[in-house]
């Protein structure tokens, strides 16, 4: 009776999914960095080593965060600037870091 009795006052979740959507919303926003020359044309010159099928881990700006994502490389295209691994379009400006 004792333990029947504790729970029926015991705390619950009435609002499900809640604390995940707050998680979400206090995340910390970044801004997008201004690159310096001397990085831009690092960037450009690794950019030009890439060929298809390369593996690549690739740091670079998304909606309002930096994210990293690895995989192969399936299509550089040059006229667009914009890298395709195979799950991901990246584009030649959002590109912080390659390696």
């Amino acid at each position: 009776m004792q333990n029947n009795r504790a729970s029926i006052f015991a705390p619950f979740d009435a609002l499900i999914g809640f604390r995940e959507a707050l998680k979400i919303v206090e995340r910390q926003v970044e801004d997008k960095k201004d690159l310096s020359e001397d990085i831009f044309d690092s960037l450009n010159k690794k950019i030009c080593q890439l060929k298809k099928g390369d593996y690549v881990t690739i740091n670079y700006f998304f909606i309002d965060e930096y994210i990293e994502t690895s995989g192969y490389i399936k299509k550089i295209d040059i006229v667009n600037k914009m890298i395709y691994l195979l799950n991901t379009k990246i584009s030649f400006e959002d590109i912080l870091n390659i390696s």
